[in-house]
């Protein structure tokens, strides 16, 4: 074996690999979601969480329906509602920031009716 062929072994990623990078991320997300109570982390959180499952959707699409591009259609769904949501959160912690000068979601409970 030499050197070209040792490479190739080592850098063939296989499905799994995209799943341990999807679960990592997803994990990484719920943490956040769970743990901070600032909102600009919450809605990075939710980014995060989006990316893993468009990670899932591409792979799972590459490796079992290769004339297919339904995973990837799904994806820039996903990304076009991600995008979407980020900038709808965004309008309404600019609007909360407004009436009450801070990004906790602890001081928000108030807010409701």
């Amino acid at each position: 074996m030499n050197i070209t062929e040792i490479a190739v072994k080592i850098l063939d990623v296989g499905l799994i690999h995209y799943i341990i990078l999807s679960a990592a991320l997803f994990c990484i997300g719920i943490l956040g979601l769970i743990v901070t109570r600032n909102v600009i982390r919450v809605l990075m959180s939710i980014e995060i969480i989006l990316s893993a499952v468009n990670i899932n959707f591409v792979a799972f699409a590459n490796y079992t329906d290769l004339g297919d591009l339904k995973g990837q259609v799904f994806a820039i769904f996903i990304m076009a509602v991600a995008a979407a949501e980020a900038a709808l959160g965004l309008a309404i912690l600019i609007a909360l920031y407004r009436n009450k000068p801070t990004v906790d979601t602890e001081e928000y409970k108030e807010l409701r009716g």
